[in-house]
């Protein structure tokens, strides 16, 4: 069987930490595993990353954002993960659609209707098997950013936004997990990696065990 899992959370809420150690814990399980991430994922979503995130870009409307992160999701999709589902992989992915209706539409205050609808036409409708949010306050979220950055991390474009900004994204991925409960797991990103990652791998052990007998 294949499986699609995506993580998703706020800025720093450790998701891309705790990706490729899933992501290892997987192969050494015998599964064939396509570790990814969004925006990118090829390299024309690269491209458009790099558009994105550049920090000379601040004026970029947010209708704007919508569509370059549509048409990286759209490329990325049929380019790689369809074609690794198809298979039978296994896809971890650091963030995908949700974080749009959770930046753009909650954040931004955009349509959700009309997020879901382009978000459905730039995937063909895939959704994930299990997403693994990682909850972190925005203020701490946005600590560890800059901690990060101070010790050469990335320091790009969305992180520039209000706090306000990123406590309203908080609240959408609330919105989204009470709205598919059967989906998501949540879990406090506050805690040690190591333990964190201890949650992630029996919470993935408990879905694919799940699915498999379905």
């Amino acid at each position: 069987m294949s499986y699609f899992i995506t993580l998703e959370g706020p800025e720093g809420s450790g998701k891309t930490t705790q990706a490729r150690p899933l992501a290892d814990y997987l192969r050494a399980r015998g599964y064939d595993v396509l570790l990814t991430r969004e925006p990118g994922g090829t390299p024309i979503g690269d491209q458009v990353r790099a558009v994105l995130h550049d920090l000379d870009n601040t004026a970029m409307h947010p209708r704007t954002e919508i569509l370059l992160y549509s048409a990286s999701r759209a490329q990325h999709v049929y380019q790689a993960i369809r074609p690794h589902l198809a298979r039978g992989g296994v896809v971890v992915s650091d963030r995908y659609y949700d974080s749009t209706l959770a930046y753009q539409g909650y954040g931004h205050g955009l349509d959700l209707e009309a997020l879901r609808q382009i978000t459905a036409f730039a995937t063909g409708g895939l959704v994930p098997d299990l997403t693994l949010y990682l909850d972190i306050g925005a203020d701490a979220g946005l600590a560890r950013r800059r901690s990060a950055a101070a010790a050469g991390d990335e320091w790009n474009r969305m992180d520039t936004h209000a706090l306000a900004f990123y406590e309203r994204v908080r609240a959408g991925y609330r919105a989204l997990i009470e709205a598919e409960p059967a989906r998501w797991v949540t879990f406090d990103a506050a805690q040690p990696v190591e333990e964190l990652h201890r949650q992630i791998i029996k919470a993935v052990e408990r879905q694919i065990h799940r699915l498999e007998e379905s």
